[in-house]
């Protein structure tokens, strides 16, 4: 069987300037942050991203790194407009395409099927599909009916954060909505995973749990175990979301807001550095989880 793991570094090292880059997870729910955090201590730019959107995208777009972003939204939640994103987007400095949540999703499917567009009534009736020069398509059928055609969303690679794997790529995912992450990785060319937990032979382990393997590992390219990698955002069941970094890190938005002043703070020089600054993963594991 072939042997997945990788360390962040060699992830990074895999993508290149101006790949089209998926980000799983959900505003501050399940982020990939600590591969998020090697992207922006890497030289990659010229980036476009697609996302339902959190400080993932905030961070990005704050250092530089995005040329384009795909996005239904980008909050914090309790944050409802990331800071970040905000001061990049108002200054012209990205390109966008905004959709629906559900267009959103609707791109992933159609990438992953292998198709050009799927047909949604999602956004008629909007200014999204004007704005984003989406096309339309009449039915073939009875009623002729006129539905808008959402592009395929193609990733060149996407990076998840899961709650378990093993070396070969078998995935659990917990929690009461594990989001659209198994689009994420059938949209993509190549998907890389972080986790919480590496093990040897999933089904060795927790052969009791399998239904939790939302997707083959046939999608999955690579692999790396980083305990409280999705931090700041929450990881249920295991960690919350640290509204107290949250707030430390919209605050840093404020102006004059200048990223590279505050960037070490938020990024660190390496993951060790990065969890020592917050209190170790003992401090991550302790965040209580958000009731929603």
């Amino acid at each position: 069987m072939l042997d997945k793991r990788m360390t962040p570094a060699e992830i990074v090292g895999e993508l290149r300037d101006g790949m089209t880059l998926g980000i799983g997870g959900w505003g501050p729910r399940r982020k990939p942050m600590a591969l998020v955090r090697e992207i922006l201590r890497s030289d990659l730019k010229d980036l476009t991203i697609a996302a339902y959107g959190g400080a993932d995208v905030g961070m990005l777009c704050a250092a530089g790194k995005v040329k384009k972003l795909v996005f239904a939204f980008v909050s914090l939640d309790a944050i409802p407009l990331e800071p970040w994103f905000r001061k990049a987007r108002e200054a012209g400095q990205i390109e966008v395409l905004e959709v629906d949540e559900g267009m959103f999703q609707w791109g992933l499917k159609a990438a992953a099927f292998g198709l050009p567009f799927l047909p949604t009534r999602v956004g008629l009736g909007t200014d999204l599909a004007e704005l984003g020069d989406l096309k339309t398509v009449q039915s073939p059928y009875e009623g002729g009916e006129t539905l808008i055609a959402m592009p395929a969303l193609k990733l060149d690679a996407a990076l998840l954060h899961v709650n378990r794997s093993d070396w070969r790529g078998n995935v659990q995912l917990f929690g009461a909505d594990v989001y659209y992450d198994e689009w994420f990785a059938k949209a993509a060319a190549k998907t890389y995973v972080s986790c919480e937990e590496l093990v040897d032979k999933m089904e060795d382990h927790y052969p009791e749990q399998a239904q939790a393997n939302v997707f083959e590992r046939c999608f999955v390219s690579g692999v790396v175990e980083i305990a409280g990698g999705a931090h700041p955002s929450s990881m249920p069941p295991l960690y919350g979301p640290d509204m107290k970094a949250f707030k430390a890190y919209a605050d840093s938005a404020r102006e004059p807001g200048n990223w590279a002043k505050v960037s070490d703070r938020f990024v660190g020089a390496d993951e060790a550095s990065y969890l020592a600054s917050i209190g170790g993963k003992e401090a991550v594991m302790q965040t209580p989880l958000a009731i929603y």
